[in-house]
């Protein structure tokens, strides 16, 4: 089956399958009048009509603007329950980490987590991600991390498993056991901590499909010195690793994620000169996540310092039930916009190629381009100024995902 998408307006895209850094990530094409042509769910065509080969089937564009479809390479998308009775605590004025210490945020979760089935997290995972594809997702990041034992780690890993072979959209997925420190080890952290080194990580290192470990290195959670340890121990038994830092409190989360060579480190609001320097210098990709500045109201990553600083950057949702209970993708790339004063182009490079990158999937998706899967956005907006300017409404009007028109609004 072969389908031929013409009467384009607008093709925008990055280029490659690495990402890009510095005032390489203003580096997207847009070109008019283009169409795209594809067989068995690849690339195959990008250019004019005229030289286009003859497809099966014809999408009409009409007129409009055409990107590679995104990547959302910061979620948490299994779960149980939600947690809007925390919104009051938000209002009279408690902290992020005054609710965790009152068993709240994360442990609330964790227990939720732990007492529904792995039938109920499924089917509540494959509405969300249905959610997101109609926000023109159509690749994500999916941590474990509401567990934090290893029962309930490997549930959530399992569904996440499921729902990448059983949905439309494609799941990458990362261990997080050392997302917090559980109840039952309040004050033994370093067992717990031996817990995830000598048992946790061995026994889901096994998994050939979960390649990366993640660790929230913050006050209150896992300090460096215990980061390091635990990600050291990760890579010995042959982890990709990334790390969360730096969110509330700048700690030194960017130099260790230099030091120990993370893939990406996450949030990154708080992060030093010194910290972003040691990132860029091993190419750290940054995954800043805006929607959780603008829910927490805290304040927002330098992300222009780090593309001054010639650091790679990709925005995500960091859909979870605490911190940003958003997944529509959309609104951090308007955020990118107005908080962090990226370009439409630069914010569309982070959601596409470098948002792939963090994934290692750079190879495969994150650009319009011959011979990468064809994961493609027809946009109800006529150019790119005019997606990142309409925020508030969802713009998607077709979404192709391998090949496949899975969203026609």
């Amino acid at each position: 089956m072969s389908i031929l998408i013409k009467n384009i307006k607008e093709l925008a895209t990055a280029k490659g399958n690495k990402p890009l850094k510095g005032i390489e990530l203003s580096n997207v094409e847009i070109s008019n009048d283009q169409c795209i042509a594809v067989e068995k769910g690849i690339i195959t065509y990008v250019g004019k009509l005229k030289n286009a080969p003859v497809c099966d089937e014809e999408i009409d564009a009409s007129e409009n603007l055409v990107t590679a479809g995104l990547v959302d390479s910061h979620t948490h998308l299994v779960f149980g329950g939600w947690r809007q009775k925390e919104l009051q605590l938000k209002l009279e004025g408690q902290s992020y980490l005054d609710i965790l210490k009152q068993g709240g945020g994360i442990l609330s979760t964790v227990q939720s987590t732990r007492d529904e089935s792995e039938e109920q997290l499924y089917v509540k995972g494959k509405k969300l991600l249905e959610e997101m594809l109609e926000h023109g997702t159509t690749t994500i990041e999916s941590k474990s991390g509401y567990g934090l034992n290893l029962e309930t780690e490997l549930k959530q890993l399992e569904v996440g498993r499921r729902l990448n072979k059983d949905s439309k959209m494609d799941l990458v997925l990362t261990f997080l056991g050392a997302h917090a420190f559980p109840k039952e080890y309040k004050d033994k952290h370093e067992d717990f901590i031996k817990l995830i080194c000598n048992d946790m990580l061995p026994k889901v290192s096994k998994y050939e499909d979960v390649k990366y470990c993640d660790i929230f290195c913050e006050t209150a959670v896992f300090n460096v010195e215990e980061t390091e340890k635990i990600l050291t121990i990760a890579k010995e038994l042959g982890f990709k690793v990334k790390m969360h830092g730096d969110e509330i409190d700048y700690i030194g989360g960017g130099e260790l994620a230099g030091k120990v060579g993370c893939i990406s480190a996450e949030h990154l609001i708080q992060s030093s000169d010194n910290g972003i320097e040691a990132m860029a210098k091993k190419s750290v990709i940054g995954v800043l996540l805006p929607a959780t500045s603008f829910y927490l109201d805290k304040d927002y990553a330098r992300a222009r310092e780090m593309v001054k600083r010639n650091m790679a950057i990709a925005i995500a949702t960091d859909f979870n039930p605490g911190s940003t209970p958003n997944l529509n993708l959309q609104f951090p790339m308007m955020l990118a916009c107005s908080k962090y004063k990226l370009t439409p182009k630069e914010a569309l490079s982070a959601v596409t190629l470098n948002g792939a990158c963090v994934i290692e999937r750079g190879d495969e998706i994150g650009t319009i381009e011959v011979g990468k899967k064809a994961d493609i956005v027809i946009w109800k907006a006529p150019d790119l100024n005019y997606l990142f300017y309409r925020y508030g409404s969802n713009q998607v009007k077709t979404v192709i995902k391998n090949g496949e028109i899975v969203v026609k609004r």
